[in-house]
């Protein structure tokens, strides 16, 4: 009995290792930042610079009764704050009506990966370790995350030997310049912050919206080709307010990055052709037939070229149909 015992033991170490081992260095540090971010009680402070600009920030994020809490907060110019409790996000700027919306994932300048899906993402990125270096006072291992396809961006990542929170990320395009970075300043974690933030608890926010739903589920459009992993979302239909232009778009995301293709009739405002990168951000405009077609989103210009000519129309000097 007590060779079956130890045979059955030797058995289930054996698995474990070997699905540890199987694990690659840098994919390991990645899930060991994932759950650090959302288990942990703690405060980044960061700046995001851009090529024209830096915007001072500040995150604190908590765990109080299994519901996650966060809270970022602009640190220059007017007031502007977003607030997630669970599922729920609210967005709150000086001058604009404060609204609430039900989705899980603030649309805000967040420091990257903090709550990407590291077996998703690596169907379509390798995770690649660097080595050691210091960043915000503090040892940090350093990783690239580099697209296997190349028709993406990529990220540098220095996470926190100690903490395993990323302390900071440099947006890098195929030429190897650095076109964004979130660098950490001063960063805490300790369960303070957590009592810190229990206002946010009882906080009077906005009611959730109830986003009405798409009116339609198709168009007479299509997208027939995207960098594998980029996943549509909804189609959206909506008149622009000073042209009064009917436009329809779909989003499409691959965890990471995301973009948005924008159909409309051409007029005499259409862009013939225009080609904008502008740090992470492309802007590729194009007419075909009857019909403007825009790529905007985080996603090189090659690249944006490449899906708004693969756009096609089932009756090609078919007008966008008017709500």
């Amino acid at each position: 009995m007590n060779k079956i015992l130890i045979s059955v033991c030797a058995l289930f170490s054996a698995t474990a290792f070997n699905a540890f081992a199987s694990e690659q260095p840098a994919e390991a540090l990645l899930h060991e930042m994932s759950q650090a971010s959302h288990e942990l009680s703690y405060e980044l402070s960061y700046m995001l610079i851009k090529q024209n600009s830096i915007e001072p920030l500040l995150y604190r994020h908590a765990n109080r009764e299994s519901k996650e809490l966060a809270h970022l907060m602009y640190l220059s110019g007017p007031i502007r704050e977003v607030i997630r409790r669970g599922r729920e996000v609210s967005y709150i700027e000086t001058g604009n009506e404060p609204f609430t919306i039900e989705s899980g994932k603030m649309i805000a300048p967040m420091m990257p990966l903090l709550n990407a899906d590291i077996d998703t993402l690596k169907q379509y990125y390798d995770y690649i370790q660097v080595g050691r270096a210091r960043e915000a006072g503090a040892p940090s291992q350093v990783l690239r995350i580099v697209p296997k396809d190349g028709l993406r961006y990529s990220y540098i990542v220095w996470i926190d030997e100690g903490s395993k929170l990323p302390l900071r990320a440099d947006l890098v395009d195929r030429d190897g310049e650095v076109l964004e970075q979130y660098r950490t300043v001063s960063y805490a974690v300790s369960p303070k912050i957590a009592e810190l933030m229990s206002p946010l608890d009882n906080a009077e926010l906005p009611q959730v919206l109830q986003l009405p739903a798409a009116e339609f589920a198709q168009s007479h459009w299509q997208v027939n080709w995207v960098p594998q992993g980029f996943v549509p979302n909804e189609l959206n239909r909506y008149r622009l307010a000073v042209t009064e232009q009917m436009v329809e778009s779909q989003l499409y995301s691959d965890g990471l990055f995301s973009f948005s293709v924008y159909v409309a009739n051409k007029d005499s405002h259409s862009m013939k052709g225009q080609l904008i990168r502008q740090g992470r951000r492309t802007l590729h405009s194009v007419v075909k037939g009857g019909h403007e077609i825009t790529v905007v989103g985080d996603i090189p210009p090659a690249t944006a070229q490449r899906i708004a000519q693969s756009v096609s129309f089932k009756t090609p000097n078919t007008e966008l149909a008017q709500p």
